[in-house]
Parts: C-alpha cells; structure tokens; sequence
C-alpha cells in the first residue's frame, strides 16, 4: 500500500483494487480474484471488517490482507510460520507451544520424506520451525514442518543446536520482510542462520556463541530504529565484538 493505514475493531476494509474492476463486471472467478484474510481480519457476508486495531497490510501478488498489531498472545491463522518447543508426545506425533492459547499439534508424519516406519524422534525441549496448518476457534491448532504442496521441507524442521529467544508480536512479523534492515545488515557483517516465527520467537545460529549472542541482541534492540539506525547499531556491536 502506498500509506499506512490504522484500523479499528468493526473497521469497514476495501480489498478491491483497481485492476480487478474488468474481472467483477464480467463476473469471471479465478485464483487471482480470491480475496485471502490473514489474521485481525473477518468476512460477514460480503464486508470484511478488522475485528483488532493495528496497521492494514496488503499482498498484490496473493491478494492477502491481515492486521498488524502488536498484541500480547500469539493467535494462530493458517499459512503462517512458527517457531514451538515440543512440551509432550503421545502416539500419532507431538505437542508443541507455540505461545497461543492451546499447544498445537505436530503429525509423525508431517516432515519431509517421513513414513510410519521412518519417522523423527522428537524429545521434549526440541525447538521446531512449522507452519500453521489448521486454526479455528473449536480445534487446536495443527502444524507441519514441510511443504505439503512439495513434499520439501523449504527450511522447515528440527532446530538444532542455536539459541531461541523471545520478542514482540509486531517485531517478528516485521523480521519476515526479506527486506527488514537489521537483518540485512547483519548478514553484511558476520553469516549466521536464523528462523523467525510470527508468534514472537526467533532462533538464531552463528557458530559461536559470542556471535550468536551479538545476533540476538542486535535483533532485540532493533524494535524500535530505523533502518539507518539499525545499521549504525549493528556497526557498533561489531566493532566492539
């Protein structure tokens, strides 16, 4: 969008674009028409309203549309990816905190490559990268750790070794953009891996731990800066590693 854009709970939202005007008056449905509401957003016949307050965003190339806002517990929406720490197994997989109101459930079989008889063997404390895969407010919420539409693993799966911390909602949505500064300028400046999860964890390996600390920190006080600031932060902790 060119501005941003604040709303409000019962917030009448306008998803319509200008391109789509030709495909409404020939009333012609495809993929690219389907209008596709991420979290803070809700369709009640043909309106869709915000139901929390926040920043409206919109994708042109997915037609997604969600609400931004920097709340306190993670709420699970479909298609987003997360970061969880397995709490509990039982036969058909594991229970994994994802910092929402209900531990979500992870399939034996939702990894890539796995079947009944060749499957990962998860302990308790296992820090995993998922999506979301099933979210309603009657089921606890499902995730996987590949791609079902490939059958890859797309950087999905067990984390090992690193070091996962905490951080607000409205920054780690924010660390999702390939284009978020912090990162950027990190990655100019020492390698290390990182897997952020719109539910406010994010995991980071750098290969020591000094380094993986310096990452950690210069995540964490990025909340706040700009990208000239954040490049300026990220100098300074460099230097002075």
């Amino acid at each position: 969008m060119a501005s941003v854009k604040i709303v409000l709970p019962g917030d009448i939202i306008d998803t319509r674009r200008e391109e789509d005007t030709t495909q409404q008056e020939s009333n012609v449905e495809d993929e690219a028409t389907v209008i596709r509401l991420g979290p803070g957003l809700v369709q009640s016949s043909e309106a869709v309203s915000a139901v929390t307050a926040g920043v409206l965003h919109s994708n042109s190339e997915t037609n997604r549309w969600w609400v931004a806002g920097n709340k306190r517990r993670y709420v699970a929406a479909v298609g987003e990816p997360v970061v969880g720490v397995v709490v509990a197994r039982h036969g058909e997989g594991y229970r994994v905190d994802i910092g929402s109101a209900h531990d979500a459930l992870l399939s034996h079989l939702a990894f890539e490559g796995a079947t009944k008889r060749n499957k990962p063997n998860l302990a308790v404390g296992t820090v995993v990268y998922g999506r979301v895969v099933v979210a309603n407010s009657v089921m606890d919420p499902e995730i996987e750790c590949y791609n079902s539409n490939t059958g890859k693993s797309e950087g999905y799966g067990e984390l090992s070794e690193g070091f996962m911390f905490k951080c607000s909602l409205g920054l780690a949505r924010r660390l999702i953009d390939t284009k978020a500064p912090v990162l950027a300028a990190l990655g100019n400046g020492v390698p290390f891996e990182v897997a952020v999860g719109v539910n406010g964890r994010v995991w980071v390996n750098a290969g020591s731990v000094a380094t993986t600390i310096l990452v950690a920190n210069a995540i964490r006080n990025s909340e706040y800066l700009d990208a000239k600031q954040c490049r300026q932060m990220v100098k300074e902790l460099l230097e002075k590693q």
